[in-house]
């Protein structure tokens, strides 16, 4: 689809299309940034979204038995840590 830029005081912007936002799940903010001479609209993101998901699915099938339990006390532990 070609759509012209309109101008907005000292800059220009783009209509966006009703369907294009609610198939991309554009909200009231966006992010903007520019990849390969491109510029990409994508819907906001909060910090570290999905990073829970994703801690969640890495732990799958593994043992998460801590280090220090099953690793054997060194020289270090035995002369010089104090607390």
């Amino acid at each position: 689809m070609k759509t012209e830029l309109v101008r907005i005081g000292n800059s220009r912007g783009v209509r966006i299309p009703k369907p294009f936002i609610e198939q991309c799940g554009l909200g009231e903010t966006v992010e903007l940034r520019v990849r390969n001479d491109c510029l990409i609209i994508s819907p906001e993101r909060q910090p570290r979204q999905g990073w829970d998901d994703a801690f969640r699915a890495s732990s799958h099938g593994v043992d998460d038995e801590l280090m220090l339990e099953i690793t054997e006390p060194t020289e270090f532990d035995h002369t010089e840590w104090r607390w």
